[in-house]
């Protein structure tokens, strides 16, 4: 655990891509392959089940440190971080452990899932008295299903490539369902990863590394220049739904989604369908409701019930029909396509559809940029998020890399409303000290006047509860990316001076910022109090020009939901 521990603070205090590494490497270079195969599966996004309610490690930490829950509260609003917190305020071990990850994982945070409270809460003390600081932060993270460092998954295989005096790619290619959570990582694994010996896909279900789209953000002016004529690009509309891979090997069928995860048994209407495939097929594409005959799939929130439900009855599988829209084929007849150019690949992929039951992703066809940009302008109407640009030419490459050839993606503008800051939590890992994830509200309908905001905002600051049908602030969406480092410093210090109550990590604040808020879509939901849910909300830019009772109101939200769902004629 010590070596795992000196890694995670070596990759937490650096942002230098080189910095990391190189510890990386170092870490590869001492690590036993069984411990390496854990801080793998960690490092590259594998996340254990949570095994003990974090309210019960709290609890544990007050007895264990003799404090009191208000004392403990009070730590945890200066650290911002509860496991932080819990390591601080523990004393010392009574003893030392030179056991490695793989240890305290296998033999000590696995087998506490199921166990009574009472031998739980044994176990994690005495686990505690047998690591020292760093130790201890590390075990609550991963006790409680909360790790995560600042170092990406094509870091690690990149560290993991150099080590090993392998290609990226091949180390890529292999990692594919190394996280998934059904396989335990292992030394056996991870020596296959490193291994030198040229050697198939390790299992018949195994996916490839998916292709990855950059963003593109350029005035339509500069498009010729800078990218190219139209001619050059397969054009298909950017669907909002899950991106997935679909394997057909050995007579059974697999699909696998882009965060690597086997959810085949999640879409047993697309794995029956995919059953005609002949074996040694790979499709990449897009999972999505789409009830038969509609022109358009349905939104992303009818999906999202599909993905959050264990159990699928017939009466969900009836309102939300998942199809798998395919658009681009990785192998065929057992031989992997990705070295060839775009345009071959999707005449290939049409051949394989005719006469099955899975669809293709339509071509968009247009005369130049501008008509293309037209079309986009009414993306939201037909149900899709813009545009994907693949390169005619280009290869399918491994993660977000313009070594192979390039795929854009060319999103409409996001949504945007002013809406006003009005509760804030402390960040994580190096943002744990400053206020940085906040919750935006709108104003219930537009103030009369700046009088009546301000009535509301002192209403608000002497705690008094909202009457029904008057005016008031209604939360709509959480938000905590889109600041610079500075601009956060510069909001917390306000949110510490107009505090108003402290709720556990979370402070309610006097109202008096405003904010641009931009988000991908909108829809309506009756679990929020506004009546409405927003999609990947981020900070667009303050508005400090922006007098309060000018902020957004939910008549803001209505206008913009109808709008998108108009149906295109």
């Amino acid at each position: 655990m010590r070596l795992f521990a000196a890694l995670y603070d070596q990759l937490d205090a650096s942002t230098a891509t080189s910095a990391k590494l190189a510890a990386l490497r170092r870490y590869y270079a001492a690590a036993p392959a069984a411990d390496a195969a854990w801080a793998t599966y960690f490092l590259a996004g594998g996340k254990p089940r949570q095994v003990v309610p974090t309210a019960v490690l709290r609890e544990l930490a007050c007895r264990r440190a003799g404090i009191d829950d208000w004392l403990f509260d009070e730590c945890y609003q200066a650290v911002g971080d509860l496991a932080e917190t819990i390591a601080h305020v523990l004393p010392p071990g009574q003893a030392g452990s030179d056991h490695g990850l793989a240890f305290w994982v296998e033999e000590r945070l696995l087998p506490l899932r199921g166990l009574p409270a009472e031998e739980q809460a044994a176990r994690v003390l005495a686990a505690w008295d047998e690591l020292d600081a760093s130790g201890r932060f590390l075990l609550v993270k991963l006790i409680g299903g909360g790790f995560r460092v600042g170092v990406s998954k094509l870091l690690v295989q990149r560290a993991l490539a150099e080590h090993a005096g392998l290609d990226a790619k091949l180390v890529a290619q292999r990692m594919m369902g190394y996280t998934d959570a059904r396989s335990m990582p292992g030394a056996a694994r991870f020596q296959a990863l490193l291994s030198h010996e040229a050697s198939p896909l390790q299992d018949a279900g195994q996916p490839y590394p998916f292709f990855l789209a950059h963003p593109l953000q350029l005035p339509l002016a500069e498009f010729d220049a800078a990218i190219g004529p139209v001619a050059d690009w397969q054009v298909e509309w950017k669907y909002d739904g899950i991106r997935a891979q679909l394997v057909k090997r050995a007579g059974q069928v697999w699909i696998w989604s882009r965060g690597e995860e086997l959810v085949t048994e999640r879409f047993p209407e697309v794995a029956a369908r995919a059953q005609a495939l002949p074996d040694g097929s790979v499709l990449d594409g897009e999972l999505l409701v789409w009830p038969e005959g509609a022109e358009q799939p349905a939104s992303f929130a009818l999906l999202q019930q599909r993905i959050n439900r264990k159990t699928l009855g017939k009466k969900l599988l009836a309102d939300a029909p998942v199809q798998f829209l395919a658009y681009d084929l990785l192998e065929a007849d057992g031989s992997d396509l990705r070295g060839q150019p775009q345009h071959a690949r999707r005449a290939a992929l049409q051949a394989l559809l005719q006469g099955q039951g899975l669809r293709a992703a339509p071509l968009v066809q247009a005369a130049d940029w501008p008509a293309l940009a037209a079309l986009r302008a009414g993306s939201r109407q037909r149900g899709v998020e813009g545009f994907m640009l693949k390169q005619r030419s280009a290869g399918y490459g491994s993660g977000r890399t313009k070594q192979d050839g390039v795929w854009w993606k060319w999103k409409v503008d996001p949504l945007s409303v002013d809406a006003v800051l009005i509760y804030a939590q402390a960040g994580h890992g190096r943002r744990a000290s400053v206020y940085t994830d906040y919750t935006f509200a709108v104003w219930s309908r537009p103030p009369a006047s700046a009088e009546e905001a301000q009535a509301v905002v002192e209403a608000i600051a002497a705690r008094r509860p909202a009457v029904a049908g008057a005016l008031q602030l209604l939360p709509f969406a959480k938000a905590y990316s889109g600041l610079t480092d500075e601009e956060f410093k510069t909001v917390d210090r306000v949110i510490r001076a107009t505090t108003l109550e402290k709720f556990g990590p979370v402070r309610s604040v006097r109202p008096s910022l405003v904010f641009e808020i931009g988000f991908e879509g909108i829809q309506a939901s009756p679990r929020h109090k506004s009546g409405i849910a927003v999609r990947f909300p981020r900070m667009l830019r303050p508005r400090p020009d922006k007098p309060l009772h000018e902020a957004d109101s939910l008549d803001t939200l209505r206008a913009l939901l109808a709008a998108c769902h108009d149906t295109v004629t």
